[in-house]
């Protein structure tokens, strides 16, 4: 990260070509003496889009109009936050130019802005990235200018005091600096990025929530996500391709803390190209580093149909604090699609979490009880989202064979005081379900009696069960009977 630097120490000139940077020099004195031709405004694009890629051969004048904004915005279900952005999201616009262009930068600070910001590209050549020049008051606009000297995809972020504050509020986002001879044609690009937030709730917890500058400091991020919140990149707004395409996917890591480990379960990277270099790509790879501040690209055919998952690798934060992404592959032809991959073949329980009953994080006792039954749905709703659904799926179906089906379900409905038993208990052992046997692991979760009697109002609400109305009386008092998990009959 370059730092804004006092006005004084600013380039204003070019310096004269002496010694061992001579021919750094010499590059830069033909890059800006190239003829430029033309102009033009860039186009800039909300993640997971980019802007198409350059055909032009030549150089030239290309104007970028950014503006900032600061606005409350969905962190998770039931979760908000004041997010400062470049250009109303998280992460920033993405930028395309190419190697050699003079862009013209112009920074707008919207009017209604509590704060000063300002600029720091990564793929500037000068002090502070742009960052002492383009600081900008609320209500005003800054302009300045650079060669993008250097081939790349770089970083950018807001560098003002407190730097590490304005990036954990989502003041990042990724320029791609194309080299002059253009990129290897792709099927589909797509803009990813990965940011760590900070927040005075625990995760999950509900409401508008501030940024904690004390975790910051400590680096106990709540959320680790893509695309500036949980569930950016799943479900409806998965990533699209089909079978046969090759995607080349930009990833960047705003930080402000934490290193990534970018991973896509069930795909092997064909290329990825370290740091965001146009260096010799490593081949075949699995996980790949991206550092905070930094990024990389990887490309790689899809041999197969199926949802491969993003994640960073660094599980924790992919599974409990929204680091989770889907890139949903369909097409192709059905005989090599089985022989690459062949689906199930057999019907044994996984439990990739091991046997033994555990405990989930609590959700929080900020939040006021629920005031009626559709309150409570609709919260018991987050939390199924946040804890049940990965299980149970999102239809209440479950999975065969691994997880009893929660719709229609005829143990739920027989027995309420048993439902609440195994949320509040856990479950262990074989238990038959709708006629059919299941031998997994319920957890037990770690809830208070209000998000538990929301979560199974909830349930009871969908899915053809008989809509029974838990409170947390009735869970409170079969918390006092003990921790003995029910039986079976599941």
């Amino acid at each position: 990260m370059a730092a804004v630097l006092p006005t004084a120490c600013e380039k204003t000139e070019a310096e004269p070509s002496t010694g061992s940077n001579s021919s750094g020099q010499d590059k830069a004195k033909t890059v800006v003496t190239e003829e430029l031709k033309g102009e033009e405004v860039a186009v800039l694009t909300d993640a997971p889009n980019v802007p198409p890629p350059i055909t032009r051969k030549h150089r030239t004048k290309v104007i970028v109009n950014l503006e900032v904004t600061e606005v409350v915005k969905k962190m998770a279900d039931g979760v908000d936050y004041t997010f400062w952005t470049f250009g109303g999201s998280v992460p920033g616009k993405f930028m395309r130019v190419r190697e050699g262009d003079f862009v013209e930068f112009h920074l707008a600070n919207h009017p209604t802005s509590k704060m000063p910001h300002n600029i720091d590209l990564h793929a500037v050549t000068g002090p502070g990235g742009g960052a002492a020049a383009s600081f900008t008051a609320p209500g005003h606009e800054s302009v300045f200018s650079f060669t993008a000297l250097n081939p790349g995809l770089f970083v950018y972020h807001c560098a003002t005091a407190p730097v590490g504050m304005h990036i954990a509020n989502g003041m990042y986002g990724l320029i791609l600096v194309e080299p002059k001879e253009g990129l290897p044609k792709v099927d589909k690009e797509y803009y990813v990025m990965q940011g760590d937030f900070y927040t005075k709730g625990k995760y999950g917890q509900a409401g508008l929530q501030p940024f904690s500058m004390e975790k910051a400091i400590r680096e106990d991020a709540d959320y680790v996500v893509f695309n500036g919140s949980v569930g950016a990149l799943t479900g409806d707004n998965a990533l699209q391709a089909d079978v046969g395409d090759t995607v080349r996917l930009f990833v960047g890591n705003g930080g402000p803390n934490l290193v990534s480990s970018f991973h896509v379960i069930g795909e092997i990277f064909d290329k990825v190209y370290t740091e965001g270099g146009f260096g010799q790509p490593n081949l075949n790879v699995q996980t790949t580093l991206v550092p905070a501040g930094g990024s990389t690209m990887v490309e790689f055919t899809l041999d197969t149909e199926g949802t491969f998952i993003l994640v960073d690798h660094s599980i924790f934060r992919a599974f409990n604090k929204g680091a989770i992404g889907m890139l949903k592959a369909g097409g192709g032809d059905k005989g090599t699609n089985t022989a690459v991959y062949s689906g199930k073949t057999d019907d044994r329980v996984y439990q990739p979490e091991g046997g033994a009953i555990q405990s989930m994080p609590n959700n929080g006792k900020a939040q006021a009880p629920a005031k009626n039954k559709e309150e409570r749905i609709a919260r018991g709703k987050d939390t199924y989202t946040q804890i049940c659904m990965a299980c149970h799926q999102a239809n209440g179906a479950g999975i065969p064979a691994a997880f009893p089906p929660l719709a229609q379900s005829d143990y739920l409905n027989a027995d309420k005081s048993r439902a609440i038993s195994t949320v509040v208990n856990g479950l262990a052992g074989e238990v038959v379900v709708n006629g059919n046997k299941f031998n997994s692991v319920m957890p037990k979760l770690d809830l208070n009696d209000e998000t538990v009697a929301n979560v199974l109002t909830y349930v009871y609400s969908q899915w053809g069960n008989k809509g029974y109305e838990v409170t947390p009386e009735e869970v409170k008092a079969i918390r006092a009977k003990g921790g003995t998990a029910p039986d079976g009959g599941h």
